[in-house]
């Protein structure tokens, strides 16, 4: 299904980007002063990862404070990006933002970063495709409700899956008695 809305028409052009070697407080203070969420860490416009605040976070709960001004962008950036070309229609990028649980999407074209789009962007234009979006959102509730409710109450054991000593549950088929922890997974 296609809407005929390119991506290359909602983007933003004007995205907020970071060098690799761009330290963490550094990255942090841009994010807070532009009113980003995530940073698209490139060398010229190439694309080599991206940086989000949860990202930042994590550094700064798991590392020492001392620690903190030798992290650089390139220690904490994703490497696998997911992209999107311009010419790809928005319904593809929603698909792209459920499938992989994103909020964003650095748009490439001939290797080189042009734009960025997120779901705010694309619900800016069209509020009507925020029901996809909640109908995702409710389907993966639902799994979640269902997955909770298969559980064997005070049952714990040796997970079938991953040989783990657990709580346990009982799987969508009701065959194995699994850790939360598979029971995510699947």
């Amino acid at each position: 299904m296609n809407i005929g809305i390119k991506v290359g028409d909602l983007m933003t052009r004007n995205f907020i980007r970071a060098d690799p070697e761009m330290d963490l407080a550094k990255c942090a203070k841009r994010m807070i002063k532009k009113r980003v969420g995530s940073l698209v860490i490139t060398e010229g416009d190439v694309l080599r990862g991206i940086l989000t605040e949860k990202d930042i976070v994590y550094a700064v709960v798991k590392k020492s404070k001392k620690g903190l001004g030798d992290i650089k962008a390139r220690d904490l950036m994703k490497r696998k990006v997911v992209t999107i070309n311009p010419s790809a229609d928005v319904i593809v990028a929603m698909e792209k933002f459920k499938k992989k649980k994103l909020k964003r999407l650095p748009v490439v074209e001939g290797g080189k970063v042009i734009g960025l789009i997120t779901m705010k962007d694309i619900l800016k234009v069209d509020p009507g495709l925020f029901q996809m979006i909640i109908q995702s959102t409710k389907i993966r509730e639902q799994t979640g409700k269902l997955k909770r409710s298969l559980v064997s109450r005070g049952k714990e054991g040796i997970c079938e899956e991953c040989g783990e000593y657990d709580i346990l549950y009982r799987d969508s088929e009701g065959s194995q008695l699994v850790c939360e922890e598979c029971l995510e997974r699947r």
